[in-house]
């Protein structure tokens, strides 16, 4: 098992804050957002990580190696295209993944260090996505990619535009390599503003299953504007002691 994390965006949102700076290492209590995602897959026992890069690459590859877990080898991931749609970052990890299954987290989140652990426990052979059915806060939801539920806890829709969800996606993910392939074939029709949702949107209609693992209850984060950012260290407060 190998661990991707996703860490190429410009953070244009988050606007002046990342100024000149990666969003990915902007601290939040006193450690770069990158390295909660870190954590999580070390205690999970996923010591092979590959970071696709981008934005501020140079900085992010200097900077990273202070905050991994010992134990933990890293690997970084040039994407040039990385101002594109984030399956394409995604696609930039297949060498590095080759034949493994992967446990894919996105840098820019603020996860609990058990929520890959329980991904992997939750038993089962199908991909899947992590999903929170209480989220609430402005961080969690305002741009959500929602997902609606199917029988036994699948993914019947996935969008950011869906009117019809009970649940959100936290953006952790238990993934095969088949997935290089459904995201070659929707590059082929839309180029490359191709979405990690319509990948899961295409297996789902295709090929599935594609299951989900609810967190609910464990603490995470998106940080995607500066009232994000500005609200993530009072949320972290209250969770402290709870394993974040």
């Amino acid at each position: 098992m190998k661990g991707v994390i996703l860490a190429a965006g410009d953070g244009g949102r988050l606007w002046p804050v990342t100024r000149g700076y990666p969003k990915v290492l902007l601290p939040v209590f006193e450690r770069p957002v990158i390295a909660y995602p870190l954590e999580a897959l070390a205690a999970a026992g996923i010591t092979n990580v590959g970071i696709v890069v981008g934005h501020r690459a140079e900085r992010i590859v200097d900077e990273v190696p202070f905050c991994v877990p010992v134990g933990m080898t890293v690997e970084f991931i040039a994407n040039p295209d990385y101002r594109w749609g984030n399956a394409i970052s995604v696609a930039a990890a297949r060498e590095f993944v080759g034949n493994d299954w992967f446990v894919l987290c996105m840098g820019d989140h603020v996860i609990h260090r058990d929520i890959v652990t329980r991904l992997l426990e939750r038993g089962g052979s199908s991909l899947a996505v992590c999903v929170d059915y209480e989220a609430t806060h402005a961080s969690q939801i305002d741009d959500a990619t929602r997902v609606q539920t199917a029988g036994l806890g699948q993914v019947g829709e996935i969008g950011k535009g869906i009117a019809e969800w009970n649940a959100v996606d936290i953006g952790v993910f238990l993934l095969s390599p088949t997935v290089f392939t459904v995201i070659d074939r929707l590059r082929d029709e839309h180029g490359l503003e191709v979405e990690l949702s319509q990948m899961v949107r295409y297996v789902v209609s295709h090929s599935p299953p594609f299951g989900t693992c609810d967190i609910t209850g464990l603490f995470w984060s998106d940080i995607d504007t500066p009232d994000d950012y500005d609200s993530i260290v009072g949320l972290l407060e209250r969770s402290v002691g709870t394993g974040v």
